[in-house]
Formats: structure tokens, C-alpha cells, sequence
């Protein structure tokens, strides 16, 4: 296993148990997927040097092959025209290129493989973001609706419900009769007031006549005599 995989599987892991304890999951993964961006973006980097590198040792080996198979066709046309010491230079040429060749090669095939290995790192590294990224939309979707609850609830304290309005219309009620009583009994006791006004004008007026038909007498009684 790659350092770069025990990093990833220790900061993975790392965000797992902080999510256990987080109060808000959302910005914590906000946070991971920031930090694993920035690592996309330089193992994206990183691979583009090698690449770059792996490239340039490949120019170096098939140069190095080109140069070794001509050097012996050189040796060989030398040979034919018995010019043995232009075959020894091109010989020792090509045993030079043989050796170049045997180096760059390793070169070549360890930078490859390391390539190849980072490629893979890099698509599990974009992987692993996109698949946080669509825990992330869900956490968020879910914490969207735990806080419309919450304020759905504050609410519903704030108001009451509607279980309490029959009770509020049966106070109202309640008043209402007072209400009503009281006005009753004021209309009541201001008409018995009216009713005694007029018995005792009635009564006033009988005194009146009886003590005019008395005077009236009386006036008779001394007009007699």
C-alpha cells in the first residue's frame, strides 16, 4: 500500500469519527471536499510531471535503441569492406548505447509503473470526492428539513394549535352571557324606575283631585250658610 493510500484511508477515517460528533455534518464534509480538491489538484499536477518525465525516458530508449542497432550495422558494413578498425569504433559505440539503453530502460518501466499507480490514485481520489460530494447534497438536504421542522415547531409554540380555539370561543361565550346579564338587569331596573315614577305621579294626582273635590265642598258648605 502506497503512503499516498494510508493518508487517504487515515483522513477518511478521521472524518468518519468526527462526523459522529459533529452538530453540523455539512460543513464538516464542506470541509473534506475542499481539502481533497486541493489534493486532486496537485496529484493532477504531479501527474503531468510524470508524464511528462515517463515521456522523455521513452525518447531515451528509442534513441538508445536506434543508435545500438545502427552502431552494429555500421560494424557490420565495416567488416564487409575490411576496414576492421571502423567496426571496433562503431562496436565500442554501440556497447555504449547497449549500456545507455539497459539503464534508461529501467528508468523507463519504474516511471511507468509509478504512472500508472498514480492514475489510479488520482481516479480513486476523484472518486472517493464524488461520492462524498453526493453524501454531502443528501446531508444537506436533510439537515434543510430537520430546520424547517425546528421553525415549523417554534411555530406551532408560538401559536398554539388548533385544539385550543373551541376553548378560546367558549371563554368568549362565557363573556359574552356576563355581558349580556348585566345589560339585562340594568334595562330591568331602569324601567321598574320609570314604572314607579309613574305609579307615584298617579298617586300625587288622586291626592290632588281628592283635595279639590274636598275644597270644592267646602266652598259650597259656606256659600249656604
Amino acid at each position: 500500500m502506497s503512503v499516498f493510500r494510508r493518508m487517504r484511508d487515515i483522513t477518511v477515517a478521521n472524518l468518519n469519527e468526527r462526523l459522529e460528533q459533529s452538530q453540523d455534518p455539512v460543513k464538516l464534509i464542506d470541509q473534506f471536499l475542499y481539502t481533497t480538491r486541493e489534493e486532486i489538484s496537485a496529484a493532477e499536477k504531479l501527474y503531468q510531471q510524470y508524464a511528462a518525465h515517463t515521456k522523455q525516458l521513452h525518447m531515451q530508449v528509442n534513441q538508445a535503441t536506434s543508435m545500438r542497432d545502427k552502431r552494429e550495422e555500421q560494424a557490420l558494413l565495416a567488416l564487409k569492406a575490411g576496414e576492421d578498425h571502423l567496426a571496433k569504433l562503431a562496436l565500442q559505440e554501440k556497447i555504449i548505447h547497449e549500456e545507455k539503453l539497459e539503464q534508461y530502460s529501467g528508468l523507463f518501466e519504474q516511471s511507468r509503473q509509478s504512472l500508472t499507480e498514480l492514475e489510479e490514485q488520482l481516479n480513486e481520489l476523484k472518486l472517493e470526492y464524488q461520492t462524498v460530494y453526493s453524501k454531502r447534497q443528501y446531508y444537506a438536504a436533510r439537515m434543510e428539513t430537520l430546520r424547517l421542522q425546528q421553525r415549523m415547531n417554534q411555530r406551532a409554540g408560538a401559536y398554539g394549535n388548533g385544539g385550543d380555539v373551541p376553548k378560546m370561543f367558549g371563554r368568549l361565550e362565557e363573556r359574552m352571557n356576563d355581558w349580556e346579564l348585566e345589560a339585562k338587569s340594568l334595562h330591568d331596573l331602569r324601567r321598574m324606575g320609570q314604572e314607579y315614577a309613574v305609579q307615584a305621579g298617579e298617586t300625587v294626582a288622586t291626592v290632588l283631585e281628592r283635595e279639590m273635590a274636598r275644597l270644592k265642598e267646602k266652598l259650597n258648605k259656606d256659600g249656604k250658610e
